[in-house]
C-alpha cells in the first residue's frame, strides 16, 4: 500500500524497495534508525515531494530525510522510521547571478557539483564540509557542517540569503530572497541551518558566493605544547587575517606526517604580495619560538586540508566515537593535550576529535562545559548512541526547543528523534 501511493506520485522508478537498496547504502540507514524502513523514495520537483509529506501526514507515516546519505550516522538514531526520502534528484541549478554574487539551487546539488560549476566565472561557495564529493547542498545546510572557512567566511547559515522548504504538513513555505540586501525571513534560515532535517524538508536555497583569491599558502607550525600556545595566542591577537586556522593534536600532526607535537595549520588566500608578507610574518612567529615550520600551496596545500578532516573521521578502533566540540579558544591547547586525533579552529574554538570510548568522551564533555562550551557526539556505535546522551545539550531553551518542533512538526514525522529534543 505504501509503495503504491508513492509510485502513483513518482512513478516505480522513483521508489525502490529496502531489500533493492544496495548494501552500502542500507548500512548506512541501519546506522541512523532502529527499525528497517520499507522503501527509500526519490522526488524529483518540490511538487513531488510536497505529495509524498502531505501524504506521509495524512497516514502517520514516519520519515527519515537525506541527500546522499553521508551524514545520517551523526546525530541521534531516529525512531521507527517507515520511508526514507532522498533529495538527491531535486540537483537543479536555478540561477547563478554572477554579478550578484549569488546562486539559487536545489537542495540536492552536491557540493562538488556546485564548486565545478562556479569555478569558471571566478567564484566558489565558501565553507569546506567533511564528505565534499558526496554531501549535498540541503544536507551540509540541514547538519550545520560548514568547516574550518569559518575562520573568514563565517558559519553557513550566514551564507544562506533565501530558503525554501516543505512542511510537515506538505505545504511549500519560504523566507528571504535571492539578493544580498534581502535579510526577510533571516531568522528562519537561521532555524533550519543544523536543525537536521527535524522542522520541513529543505527543496531550495539562494547562496551568498565569494570571489576565488589570487594567491593561497598555508604554513604549518609544529613543536611543544608551550611554544606552540604562545605562537597561536600571537597569532590570535595580531592583524593577520587567515582564511583558515587551526590547532591540531599530536596525533593528528602525527598522521598527517607533519612531524612530532602540537601543530598550527594557518592558511592565507589573497593577492599574492598579502600572501607573501603574512606568510612571512608566520615564518618569524616561528622562528621567535624555536617551531618547526613548512609551508605548502598549490596541489599538495589543497590535499592537506582536505585530508585533516578526513584522518579524524577515520576511526583508530571499530569502538571510535567522532565528535563535534565548542571551546573557548584559549582553552584549545589544554583540550587537545588530553586528544589523540582532533583539531580546533582557533578563531572560533569549534573543532572535531575522536574518542576512545563513552569514558573519554564524558572526560571531554565535562571539560568543554566547564569552559562555555560542549561535546556532540556525530558518530558512534549504534550501541554506544543507546548509553549515551548525544546531544550533551544543558542549556535552558529546551522547553523552547520543543515548543517549535510541535509547531512545525506535530505529529514528529520529520526525523523523529534525531535531534536534541525528538
Amino acid at each position: 500500500m505504501v509503495n503504491q501511493t508513492l509510485e502513483s506520485i513518482v512513478g516505480q522508478t522513483g521508489v525502490t524497495p529496502w531489500e533493492n537498496l544496495a548494501a552500502s547504502y542500507q548500512q548506512r540507514i541501519q546506522l541512523a534508525t532502529q527499525k528497517i524502513p520499507g522503501c527509500i523514495v526519490y522526488p524529483e520537483t518540490p511538487e513531488q515531494l510536497a505529495e509524498i509529506i502531505q501524504a506521509a501526514s495524512l497516514a502517520k507515516w514516519r520519515l527519515l530525510v537525506c541527500g546522499n546519505a553521508s551524514k545520517l550516522d551523526w546525530g541521534n538514531i531516529a525512531d521507527r522510521i517507515d520511508i526514507v526520502i532522498s533529495t538527491q534528484r531535486l540537483n537543479q541549478v536555478i540561477e547563478h547571478a554572477v554579478g550578484d554574487f549569488t546562486v539559487t539551487l536545489q537542495a540536492g546539488v552536491k557540493f562538488s557539483d556546485l564548486q565545478t560549476l562556479l569555478q569558471p566565472t571566478g567564484q566558489f561557495f565558501a565553507v569546506d564540509p567533511l564528505y565534499p564529493e558526496m554531501a549535498t547542498i540541503g544536507g551540509i545546510i540541514a547538519t550545520g557542517d560548514t568547516g574550518s572557512m569559518r575562520q573568514r567566511y563565517g558559519s553557513v547559515r550566514e551564507q544562506i540569503l533565501g530558503i525554501s522548504f516543505v512542511r510537515a504538513d506538505g505545504k511549500i513555505a519560504k523566507a528571504g530572497g535571492r539578493v544580498v540586501k534581502n535579510v526577510a525571513g533571516y531568522d528562519l534560515m537561521k532555524l533550519f541551518t543544523g536543525s537536521y532535517g527535524s522542522l520541513g524538508v529543505i527543496t531550495q536555497v539562494t547562496l551568498r558566493l565569494y570571489p576565488i583569491q589570487e594567491a593561497s599558502k598555508t604554513v604549518v607550525l609544529v613543536g611543544e605544547t608551550d611554544a606552540i600556545a604562545q605562537a597561536a595566542s600571537k597569532i590570535r591577537n595580531s592583524a593577520l587575517t587567515p582564511t583558515q586556522f587551526d590547532l591540531l593534536s599530536q596525533g593528528l600532526v602525527t598522521k598527517l606526517g607533519l612531524g612530532q607535537g602540537l601543530g598550527i595549520m594557518v592558511r592565507f588566500q589573497s593577492i599574492w604580495e598579502s600572501v607573501q608578507e603574512q606568510t612571512q610574518k608566520i615564518i618569524h612567529i616561528a622562528d621567535s619560538f624555536n617551531l618547526h615550520r613548512q609551508t605548502y600551496e598549490g596541489e599538495e596545500e589543497t590535499k592537506l586540508w582536505m585530508r585533516s578532516p578526513q584522518e579524524i573521521y577515520t576511526p583508530l578502533t571499530g569502538e571510535a566515537i567522532m565528535a563535534k566540540i565548542g571551546i573557548l579558544p584559549s582553552y584549545a591547547i589544554e583540550l587537545l593535550t588530553n586528544i589523540e586525533i582532533g583539531r580546533i579552529h582557533l578563531g572560533s574554538g569549534i573543532g572535531n576529535i575522536q574518542c576512545h570510548n563513552i569514558n573519554q568522551v564524558k572526560q571531554i564533555r565535562t571539560l568543554t562545559q566547564s569552559h562555555q562550551g560542549y561535546l556532540t557526539v556525530q558518530i558512534a556505535p549504534p550501541s554506544v548512541k543507546s548509553e549515551l546522551d548525544v546531544w550533551g545539550y544543558s542549556g535552558n531553551a529546551r522547553g523552547l526547543m520543543q515548543s517549535i518542533k510541535s509547531q512545525f512538526d506535530p505529529n514528529n514525522l520529520l526525523n523523529p528523534g534525531r535531534f536534541v529534543v525528538g
